[in-house]
């Protein structure tokens, strides 16, 4: 089974980033450097790797800014693959989708199970799409 996780507002505290909205609206990828973790770092790095090891495999799949240029994508993408590595250093992710805003996860994924914020992302996969409180729950329930 693949296992998909969005970032902001899922495992990366982009809102809670003082002044989250006008940096992005200015082009600057701070915010999704700096932001905080909002789950167990080590826990859910153990959870993962006991998850691939189980068989899993393990996916990020994150929309980019809603503004967007070419030159911004790219700093928004370099800005999330570095707060990953910073962040989940022990963790080799089977896949790291950054994609368009608005982009429907479940038709760039194939699906599998998601871990998401925002309730359209949720609603468009169907089954198996889970809130972020539920992510350990969820990987502790799961079977090879």
């Amino acid at each position: 089974m693949k296992i998909w996780f969005d970032m902001d507002g899922t495992i990366a505290d982009l809102y809670g980033v003082k002044d989250w909205l006008p940096m992005l609206r200015n082009s600057d990828p701070t915010p999704y450097a700096v932001a905080a973790p909002l789950v167990h770092m080590a826990t859910l790095a153990r959870m993962l790797n006991r998850a691939q090891v189980a068989g899993h495999e393990i996916g990020v799949i994150s929309w980019l800014s809603k503004t967007s240029t070419p030159d911004y994508d790219a700093a928004v993408t370099k800005a999330k693959r570095e707060w990953l590595a910073r962040h989940l250093p022990s963790v080799k992710w089977d896949t790291v989708l950054i994609v368009a805003y608005g982009t429907n996860k479940k038709t760039a994924t194939g699906g599998g199970v998601l871990f998401d914020d925002e309730e359209r992302n949720r609603s468009e996969w169907g089954e198996d799409a889970y809130l972020p409180d539920q992510i350990f729950k969820v990987l502790s329930s799961l079977r090879a």
